[in-house]
């Protein structure tokens, strides 16, 4: 029996407000409209991002459903859709690429205008929602919430990928791992022979480090508080691992004499605003290169010394690790697939999606690196 045309009731994880639990819920799913594509999740990655919006450091409407790191098959598709057909396996991208805003005609941008990463809309093109639960509109979360067993997207906000992948590996490659890779190979453009600090060892800051490796760097010092994360490091590929509890001084000075006047790349994939600048100090007071990716806090400025920039380092931002989505995504599924890269050691535990408050205590206390929900 087909289920195109018609509303499906799934399970979905619902947060009806911020600081609570999911609950997983029996939640209405609409058919997709024009252009639209509605798709089956298979797998879903938790991610620090879902986890800020939970305690309000990422500001979104209630309630709603995250996620954004996920795979799926398509289930049915809207008038005027043509990039997928029902069948195809597809990745949800945060990130969309329209290819007729001015970000998505320049070659240098990848945040499409179609985003909903900063307007925090939570709903889609025509200010309607997809989702309803207990006769309760409910938010979408960056156009793509995923924590739900059918999701619908606009069709600029999905990539076709190998059929062959194994989707609860790829899932990574739609935030994770090419936030992290792409911001090694693509936003600082890691050249051989060159050094690196990366501060947080999680899923996405390991990613930095793969990055970094296939860059051909030969030096790659991985900072975290977090001792435990420094085993998985080094086989990444980190040469150094160093804890800044370890040391009386601050950890820039640390680096700075490590490497004989600071790094070339440098790294923040935590999400704070002291290792912002700290990760900016390390790097080479000339022509060093320091990379924001972590999600920065909600009202909370920076103060440092623009001696800093003034001497000729570079400060950068990187979103979805610079590529442009449709057109990278099927590309790293295909250099996955030829084992250009790992993923499985990203991810530490695989559980059924019932399970994902579990899921995010594991997060929180630091046990897990990329944990997979599955369906």
């Amino acid at each position: 029996m087909s289920t195109a045309g018609k509303v499906i009731k799934c399970k979905s994880a619902v947060l009806w407000e911020a600081n609570k639990p999911f609950s997983i819920e029996e939640v209405e799913v609409a058919p997709p409209k024009e252009h639209e594509v509605r798709v089956k999740i298979v797998a879903t990655g938790i991610c620090r991002s879902d986890d800020h919006v939970i305690t309000g450091a990422l500001v979104m409407p209630f309630p709603i459903i995250l996620g954004h790191e996920a795979a799926g098959v398509v289930e049915s598709v809207g008038q005027g859709v043509t990039a997928v057909k029902p069948g195809d396996k597809v990745i949800p991208l945060f990130v969309p690429q329209c290819g007729e805003c001015q970000n998505c005609l320049n070659t240098k941008g990848n945040l499409c205008s179609k985003t909903d990463l900063g307007t925090s809309g939570g709903l889609m093109a025509d200010g309607t929602t997809r989702f309803t639960c207990k006769g309760k509109a409910i938010h979408h979360f960056l156009g793509t919430s995923t924590f739900t067993e059918y999701t619908v997207l606009h069709e600029s906000a999905v990539a076709k990928i190998d059929s062959a992948a194994p989707l609860e590996k790829v899932c990574l490659i739609g935030c994770g791992f090419s936030t992290g890779y792409g911001a090694a190979l693509r936003t600082a453009k890691v050249e051989p022979g060159s050094t690196c600090a990366v501060f947080g060892l999680g899923g996405v800051g390991l990613s930095v480090i793969i990055g970094c490796k296939v860059a051909g760097a030969s030096r790659i010092i991985a900072v975290d508080i977090n001792s435990d994360k420094f085993a998985k490091a080094k086989e990444l590929g980190a040469t150094d691992c160093i804890n800044p509890k370890d040391f009386n001084k601050p950890i820039h000075e640390v680096l700075t004499e490590m490497t004989g006047g600071g790094v070339d790349y440098s790294f923040e994939v935590i999400g704070r605003t002291d290792t912002m600048t700290a990760a900016l100090a390390c790097c080479q007071y000339n022509y060093g290169v320091s990379v924001i990716v972590g999600v920065p806090p909600a009202a909370q400025k920076i103060t440092f010394d623009p001696m800093l920039l003034f001497t000729g380092r570079s400060w950068k931002g990187s979103v979805f690790g610079g590529w442009k989505s449709k057109d990278a995504v099927p590309k790293l599924v295909a250099d996955y697939m030829k084992k250009k890269f790992v993923l499985d050691p990203l991810i530490t535990h695989t559980l059924p999606f019932t399970k994902i408050n579990e899921g995010f205590d594991l997060l929180r206390t630091g046990k897990s690196i990329r944990s997979v929900l599955t369906f």
